[in-house]
């Protein structure tokens, strides 16, 4: 079986690290990778952008591929998926009327509003004008309708800030098609991942995890793509799963299966769960989470092709139940000095052997190789993952193997899992 994979982050890492463990798959093809995917075994980087649909489909027919697994949400968005299948592909990701379901933020409101899923109440707004009348209370949380690579969240403190976020979105800083903002009723609580396969028949999630979005220790600073995560995470009770199994998921494919809309693929519910333990949606995303799929892979023992080619056949209700090893995974993202603002690349990073043979997985996200060299190449660098019996073990080991790393400017949180674990 030879597999390709669209995607150069940490998530595309993990997926093919998992991947390669299987005896059923023979090569795995990366477009375009990274310097992770580059080393791994069965892997294969071949520069293709994301958005080149016409050449990943001659890569398709060049090496006789036959599953293909789409990691970010902008090919997705972009209908990626509809544009392979013409060509009778197996496609791990949902097509263009799917992603919007992440794609606009708007959309997946009025969607949450039909399907009766709880969420936050808010309002959209197209002129920077109103939103900003909107606004009389705060803290209220600010969002660019469109995709802004996780970046595109404000929590405003006060009117200031909330009016600079709105400026901000509708200037272009995340897309210049975003002209359009969601605004939210801010919420207490902790936020949680719950990631959940289907095959637009049946719905089965994964791990819950808890991801670490703000850039700062203690969650302060601007939203990231995520500096960290880790699974299970308890504050996910069986009995609340049960509860966000049949309160969101469930009506979340009844009602894209009402819309016509077959959905094959990860749905993301990213949800905040109340002291009360209520949950509600904060938002949903059309793919597997980064950095969630680092630690939720490294606790897969389920063979991830079966899964994936199950969800694409439409036969996901025929598997048995999803195994899982005990333990925790904890997985700390070490990240570009000014990210997730301005930084720079280039920078020589030393120290990956070493701390991987302390027993960790690092998964590479923005690495390159450059004359021998493993270089940085994006914001978010790499994703130092570790599986331990409890919490305090795997995070004790990803921070150790954290210390055997360096490059210049190196940025990293030291409170993955503060908000539940005190110690």
């Amino acid at each position: 079986m030879k597999i390709l994979i669209v995607g150069n982050g940490g998530r595309e890492h993990a997926i093919a690290w998992k991947l390669s463990h299987s005896s059923q798959v023979q090569q795995i093809f990366c477009t375009p990778g990274n310097g992770g995917t580059a080393t791994q075994a069965k892997c294969q980087n071949i520069v293709i952008p994301v958005t080149d649909f016409p050449a990943l489909r001659q890569l398709i027919a060049d090496e006789n591929i036959s599953l293909v697994v789409v990691g970010p949400e902008v090919p997705l968005a972009l209908g990626i998926t509809d544009y392979l299948q013409k060509s009778h592909l197996k496609i791990f990701g949902p097509t263009k009327a799917g992603a919007i379901l992440e794609a606009s933020k708007s959309w997946a409101k009025q969607f949450m509003a039909e399907a009766n899923i709880p969420t936050a109440k808010s309002a959209t707004f197209t002129r920077a004008e109103a939103a900003k009348e909107y606004i009389t209370e705060i803290p209220i949380v600010i969002k660019a309708d469109g995709l802004a690579a996780g970046k595109g969240v404000t929590v405003a403190t006060t009117i200031e800030m909330a009016h600079n976020a709105i400026d901000r979105i509708f200037q272009g800083e995340f897309d210049k098609k975003n002209q359009s903002v969601v605004i939210e009723e801010f919420l207490t609580g902790q936020e949680i991942s719950v990631l959940a396969l289907t095959d637009g028949l049946t719905i089965r999630p994964l791990l819950p995890a808890q991801d670490h979005k703000a850039v700062g220790e203690g969650d302060t600073g601007p939203n990231t793509g995520g500096m960290g995560a880790y699974a299970p995470t308890p504050i996910v009770t069986p009995e609340l799963m049960t509860h966000i199994q049949q309160q969101v998921l469930e009506p979340t494919l009844t009602n894209l299966q009402k819309r016509g809309i077959d959905y094959r693929g990860v749905i993301y519910a990213g949800l905040i769960i109340s002291p009360t333990g209520e949950a509600k949606v904060l938002e949903f995303n059309c793919r597997f989470g980064d950095p969630e799929t680092q630690p939720i892979l490294s606790l897969l023992e389920t063979p991830l092709e079966e899964l994936l080619l199950a969800c694409c056949e439409q036969r996901l209700g025929q598997l048995p139940p999803i195994n899982w090893k005990s333990g925790v995974a904890v997985c700390v993202v070490l990240a570009s000095g000014g990210y997730p603002g301005t930084y720079q690349k280039g920078k020589i990073i030393c120290g990956v052997e070493k701390a991987e043979a302390t027993g960790v997985k690092i998964f590479h996200a923005g690495t390159k190789f450059q004359a021998q060299n493993l270089i940085t190449e994006g914001g978010r660098v790499l994703g130092v993952t570790a599986v331990g019996a409890n919490f305090t073990e795997a995070k004790a080991k990803a921070y150790a193997a954290v210390d055997c790393i360096q490059f210049e400017r190196m940025y990293y949180r030291r409170d993955i899992g503060r908000q539940v674990f005190s110690n």
